[in-house]
């Protein structure tokens, strides 16, 4: 089973360095209207429902599009997997940070 990245929204950026994480799967394109949030929540349940818990998230675009598809992935998975892009005197990569949720106290 190969992982992917599902990258919140396609732009005009090259997230192709990011295809050494995962096959990229893009859960939106063009602008959306972020005060429809439940818009969002609808585009993005069908496609990371059937997500894996070692594939990752790619930030990018609103935030609110990035808090809704990370909190479909966190609450699916338990867990958060990130990638986070950073540019640094011309070096250019993807970070990947995990945050795992079986930690939390479920009262």
């Amino acid at each position: 089973m190969s992982r992917k990245v599902y990258v919140v929204n396609r732009s005009v950026h090259d997230f192709s360095a990011a295809v050494e994480f995962g096959k990229l799967i893009y859960l939106s394109k063009g602008s959306i209207n972020r005060f429809n949030t439940s818009q969002i929540y609808r585009k993005f349940y069908p496609i990371l429902k059937s997500s894996e818990k070692t594939d990752y998230i790619l930030i990018t675009g609103l935030t609110i599009m990035n808090l809704v598809a990370a909190f479909i992935f966190a609450i699916k998975h338990r867990r958060l997997n990130l990638l986070l892009f950073k540019s640094y005197r011309g070096e250019k990569e993807y970070l990947e940070r995990i945050l795992i949720g079986d930690d939390f106290d479920r009262r």
